[in-house]
């Protein structure tokens, strides 16, 4: 299989489990395949085969930006690197659902959080974290 075939499969899975979790978040199937873990073990699969089939196959390395860079030309390390980002990414939004579950905060409060950290990781980690403390210090007036 091509790589540009593998990034175009991990990435229609990962959408899938973003949809899930933005729109049917308490659905048994989210739960089974989403907020298990099972989807961002599956691209952690994915990742392990590419890091084992082509680790040393590129020029750079992880000291320097430089290098970082460097490693980033070679497409089966900027694959890795790309699903490596959809696993931790997917799994930071499966937690934020479960733990605004476990809080009773409110699914439309999550939804830009889920958006932003679909497509800026750290940025919708964040707004949880500021939407999750505001909730919390509503929880303590009541």
């Amino acid at each position: 299989m091509n790589a540009e075939t593998i990034f175009s499969i991990v990435n229609t899975i990962a959408l899938v489990g973003w949809i899930l979790l933005v729109f049917v978040p308490r659905w048994n199937w989210t739960r089974k395949i989403v907020l298990s873990g099972g989807i961002p073990i599956l691209l952690s699969i994915a990742y392990l085969i590419l890091i084992v089939a082509f680790f040393g196959q590129a020029d750079g390395g992880f000291d320097s930006l430089e290098n970082v860079m460097k490693l980033f030309t070679n497409k089966w390390a900027a694959l890795a690197g790309w699903i490596h980002f959809l696993a931790f990414d997917l799994f930071v939004g499966s937690w934020e659902i479960k733990d605004s579950q476990e809080k009773g905060i409110s699914h439309w409060f999550m939804i830009p959080c889920l958006i932003f950290t679909f497509l800026l990781g750290p940025i919708g980690l964040l707004l949880y974290f500021v939407i999750r403390f505001f909730a919390a210090k509503q929880g303590d007036k009541e």
